[in-house]
């Protein structure tokens, strides 16, 4: 529905108006002052009588010199007029409220591509983007996580299509705890835990495949063997994190845990947590070092006095160090590295 206008409508009556009348007659050939109607178009109108009583009528139709209209619009009282009254196209209240509504303003699917300045029609999820310099595009919108890859295992990174920028984790792998020197009262220290790189790329800048190495967890060991260094992961030349240092054997006096590794090159470079201390010669109630954890949690448990010949002793998760040995029992091995690989739009 529109509502119309024209310059200057007016006439007067041709024949006399009930107030109950809803066809209204003007004077010979002055219903070509007012506007042609088609469809759910109207038009309102005033009616005057020689008192100046006024009654503002909406007129949905025009034949000729004939107008069908609905009496009494916009709080005005319907009544009964005479030959040579006058009638006028007015603006209105009503009238300017109903050509300023959105949907007289703009016709259902009448704003195309072209008068955005936009090329196209895009596809379907598509949004509508300013290129910055007065016209528009379509592309995908962004801002949200669209998905991840996650290797445990070295691999190749291959960026999706439609991806903007990736959040890459980095974690190296985690040290071995140390073994408990066969003796009975002897701890060893737990494994420490890789470290952590994270870093935000725009992949603007990223070739469409990436390297992706992942450090090793080192293996369990026993006796007076010293536990395993852990493995450096790393996402291509863009960051890294080196593998937590393995614990020291429960025979040595010093029986620290290994030093947590650490991330480079990324926005955020996170030391991985030391494993905590055995026991050379301890009496009741020892036990062997826990392992460091990672950037996930995960050390592993160190062993405990009386549990020999047992395998107490638990492995790192995800980068994390292994826990201590005591006695003969093996220790704990390091956890493998991970590169987690966050995509978005």
């Amino acid at each position: 529905m529109s509502v119309k206008f024209s310059n200057n409508g007016h006439s007067t009556l041709a024949s006399s108006l009930t107030s109950s009348a809803t066809s209204i007659t003007v004077a010979s050939g002055h219903g070509a002052r007012f506007p042609s109607l088609t469809g759910s178009e109207y038009f309102y109108a005033t009616l005057i009588d020689s008192s100046n009583n006024l009654e503002i009528v909406k007129v949905t139709a025009r034949s000729s010199d004939v107008l069908t209209a609905t009496r009494a619009q916009e709080s005005t009282t319907a009544r009964a007029y005479a030959i040579g009254d006058r009638i006028e196209l007015r603006v209105t209240a009503a009238g300017l409220v109903d050509a300023t509504a959105l949907d007289a303003v703009v016709a259902d699917n009448s704003i195309t591509a072209a008068k955005l300045n936009v090329s196209g029609n895009g596809t379907s999820g598509q949004a509508l983007l300013s290129d910055g310099d007065g016209s528009f595009s379509y592309g995908d919108a962004g801002g949200g996580l669209q998905s991840q890859q996650v290797f445990t295992s070295s691999g190749t990174y291959t960026k999706p299509s439609g991806i903007k920028k990736i959040k890459v984790y980095v974690t190296g792998g985690g040290g071995a705890g140390g073994g408990g020197a066969n003796q009975s009262q002897d701890y060893g220290g737990g494994g420490g835990a890789g470290g952590t790189a994270i870093e935000i790329i725009d992949v603007s800048s990223l070739s469409s495949t990436v390297a992706v190495t992942i450090g090793a967890g080192a293996s369990s060991v026993t006796g007076s063997s010293e536990g395993g260094d852990g493995g450096t992961s790393s996402f291509g030349s863009y960051c890294s994190a080196t593998g937590g240092g393995g614990g020291r054997h429960g025979n040595q006096g010093n029986c620290r845990g290994g030093e947590g590794g650490i991330g480079s090159g990324g926005d955020i470079n996170i030391y991985g947590q030391a494993g905590g201390g055995g026991d050379d010669g301890g009496s009741t109630h020892m036990a062997s070092g826990t392992g460091g954890a990672s950037f996930y949690g995960g050390g592993g448990l160190g062993g405990a006095q009386n549990q020999q010949g047992t395998s107490a002793q638990r492995s790192g998760y995800l980068g994390a160090g292994g826990g201590g040995s005591n006695n003969a029992v093996s220790s704990g091995a390091g956890g493998t590295g991970i590169v987690v690989v966050e995509e978005y739009k």
